[in-house]
């Protein structure tokens, strides 16, 4: 039996406040201990996850992959109420919310660890940065509309040199995300492999890798590099970067832990149901409504 929950909602999302307000009703009335936030930096929130046994994080990917890079580093396990778009590691919606709930604290669920990479950037051998990521580590130009030049070393020896506009290096999680959008492959969260998908790749390598168990990719800012280059960690700007500094990635030791209510086998459908095209019904605009009602009267159509 969860004995203290804390609730992580979305600030932006219309509505999760007050859905805040009625799952930590819920909880109380349970005799649970709850805390909830719905503006919330790491600093604050990391000493009560710490103290808690479950986060429930209401919002889109976006609200779980923030939450869930603060609850591994406690092993404490993320539900996910979908207050967003796709929701792909979500686990309920707004809708269905009280029987989910009900079933999650009478014990029918399962745990799904899902793996995540650990990066540093590094500039005249000091450490600019580090930070755990749960979809991927992006390397990529500026605002400056120029390819950047990459080397890339996997285990210490060169493999190749990328003329892009970025390179992608993800989890298995993150398979699904920006390196799906640029033609990378889906791998299914049970993997511990890193994945690594160039963008927008000119006269260089093009092709995705999916690199060994364990393996660690080092990526250094060449000389030729004329444009300014970015670090990002899960969608969020962390440095610039400059010739030659390097950023090095590898399995992290921290694990994302989530509570699931689907078969063990979801994935594969739950996928296919979000990124098969589900075209809704188009409104036609007023003038070609006008056009085609011209055309019916003159009998051309």
């Amino acid at each position: 039996m969860f004995k203290r929950i804390g609730i992580l909602g979305h600030p932006l999302r219309p509505g999760t406040g007050k859905l805040v307000e009625q799952i930590a009703a819920n909880l109380r009335a349970r005799q649970i201990d709850v805390w909830h936030r719905t503006t919330w930096e790491v600093a604050e929130v990391n000493p009560l996850v710490a103290d808690s046994e479950m986060v429930i994080a209401i919002g889109g990917d976006g609200s779980m992959l923030r939450a869930a890079r603060s609850c591994a580093m406690f092993n404490v396990p993320v539900f996910g109420i979908n207050a967003g778009h796709l929701g792909f590691l979500t686990e309920a919606s707004p809708d269905n919310w009280e029987p989910s709930l009900d079933a999650v604290l009478t014990g029918k669920y399962w745990i799904e660890q899902r793996m995540m990479i650990h990066s540093e950037a590094w500039h005249d051998g000091e450490r600019l940065c580090q930070g755990e990521a749960l979809n991927d580590v992006v390397i990529s130009r500026g605002a400056i509309a120029r390819s950047v030049v990459l080397d890339m070393y996997i285990d210490d020896a060169w493999a190749t040199t990328y003329n892009a506009d970025g390179l992608i290096v993800a989890t298995p999680t993150g398979s699904t995300a920006y390196a799906l959008a640029v033609g990378g492959p889906i791998l299914p969260p049970e993997l511990k492999n890193i994945l690594v998908v160039p963008v927008a790749a000119h006269l260089s390598f093009d092709r995705p890798l999916v690199l060994s168990e364990g393996a660690t990719v080092e990526v250094v800012v060449a000389p030729e590099t004329q444009a300014d280059v970015a670090l990002n960690i899960d969608g969020e700007r962390t440095a610039a970067l400059h010739v030659n500094d390097t950023v090095i990635i590898q399995s992290s030791n921290a694990l994302s832990r989530f509570i699931r209510l689907r078969d063990r086998n979801y994935f594969y459908r739950s996928i296919l149901d979000r990124v098969e095209p589900r075209m809704p019904e188009r409104r036609e605009p007023n003038g070609r409504n006008r056009l085609s009602a011209a055309r019916r009267e003159k009998g051309t159509v």
